[in-house]
């Protein structure tokens, strides 16, 4: 059996509006047209659907619903920015990924749950990832299939989870007393048609002989497929597309902004382990380290530079990391690039390689600084196998 997880980013838009201008947190705001213009809303925050307002909107009923909201314009370019962070994030807990849109996704974790101990535990370490590294939050649904897991998701908005039923009797039992409109293909015109008849939960439907079903709708292939949603019955498969990593990276943004060069440090150095671990998850090799660097005022520079030869060990990476973070930020000296303090650290490698020459072939016989970068290598995978095993082995010096 599957374990598919569906994960929902909570007000995404608005989040990320949010993150930019924290004095607009705990007041409503609505992402979309002017509350004066013709036009609806993208979004809004849950401070804003206290008042009623909700997704494609006019934004003119918005406003005089609630006329003491905040309104601003979409910025696709700043959410695709964080939507690019927030998948690769989901990278990290499998490698089948299915994108619906900017801000939602399924996974396939059937195979990797065993790392993280249980389902549960994998999910929530996703979900606190999201929210340290993108300052975002997301819901999560775990289930046996595609449809289970998107209900699931939608159980505990905002920042929840939920593990759904897995056995066909629980599941029925779950699904009996909920509206039928949360299955697929249920919209405003199939739940009009169904209302005459008294059917409007899924109980309803799962009661109703499908022949008499098929009546209703006019069609026997809509009749059996609702049938089977109303019993949770839906396709496990996650729709993924494999595509080479042009890099790896991590980032991660502080609670407060940090003034310190020694904590500033001691995250990039954790970073770089994080980055190593999963870099390694492949056989391949990274011709590039770089690191970023976000102010306070969100001025951000990256800085990049090359390995002598493409790299996979940890030794290496931190290497070129502190290379690079003290150029940006020599010791004993302010950080002078803008603000003094520093809201965002990142690492990552990039230009991958398959092979540690780039030329698509191994050497049989090592050089000296072959063999010893040979011996690195190993001791990194010996780390990262005992890090796998629940070790708190660190990684900052």
């Amino acid at each position: 059996m599957a374990t598919i997880l569906h994960v929902d980013m909570d007000a995404f838009f608005a989040s990320v509006e949010l993150l930019h201008h924290p004095e607009w947190r705990r007041r409503p705001l609505v992402v979309g047209a002017g509350p004066h213009e013709r036009g609806v809303v993208s979004t809004c925050s849950y401070e804003a659907r206290k008042f009623g307002i909700h997704s494609a909107m006019p934004s003119r009923t918005a406003y005089n619903l609630c006329p003491q909201a905040i309104f601003v314009r979409p910025h696709m370019k700043l959410y695709k920015e964080t939507s690019d962070r927030v998948f690769e994030i989901f990278g990290h807990y499998s490698p089948y990924v299915e994108a619906v849109s900017i801000d939602e996704a399924f996974l396939d974790i059937s195979g990797t749950i065993h790392l993280f101990g249980d389902a549960k535990s994998l999910g929530e370490a996703l979900r606190a990832e999201v929210r340290e590294m993108c300052g975002v939050t997301c819901s999560v649904g775990i289930a046996p299939n595609r449809l289970l897991a998107k209900i699931g998701s939608e159980q505990h908005k905002p920042d929840g989870l939920t593990m759904m039923p897995f056995e066909p009797g629980a599941i029925a039992e779950f699904l009996a007393p909920k509206p039928v409109g949360i299955l697929w293909g249920v919209g405003r015109h199939t739940a009009d048609a169904l209302r005459p008849y008294g059917l409007t939960t899924c109980g309803d439907i799962q009661r109703l002989d499908v022949q008499k079903l098929e009546v209703i709708l006019g069609s026997k292939a809509a009749a059996e497929s609702l049938k089977a949603y109303s019993f949770g019955v839906s396709s496990d498969e996650v729709a993924w597309q494999p595509e080479a990593e042009k890099s790896v990276s991590r980032e991660h943004t502080f609670d407060t902004d940090e003034e310190s060069r020694d904590a500033v440090r001691k995250t990039l150095l954790e970073l770089v382990v994080s980055v190593g671990r999963r870099f390694r998850r492949s056989r391949r090799w990274a011709a590039t380290a770089k690191i970023k660097l976000r102010d306070a005022s969100f001025a951000t520079i990256t800085r990049q530079i090359p390995f002598g030869k493409p790299a996979r060990d940890d030794m290496s990476f931190r290497e070129k990391a502190l290379e690079l973070f003290d150029a940006a930020w020599p010791k004993d000296k302010p950080y002078r690039h803008g603000s003094t303090a520093i809201r965002l650290i990142g690492f990552g490698v990039a230009n991958l390689r398959q092979t540690p020459d780039g030329q698509g072939q191994l050497t049989l016989f090592k050089s000296d600084d072959e063999a010893a970068m040979t011996k690195r290598e190993r001791l990194s995978e010996t780390l990262d196998a005992l890090r796998d095993k629940g070790l708190p082995l660190g990684g900052a010096q």
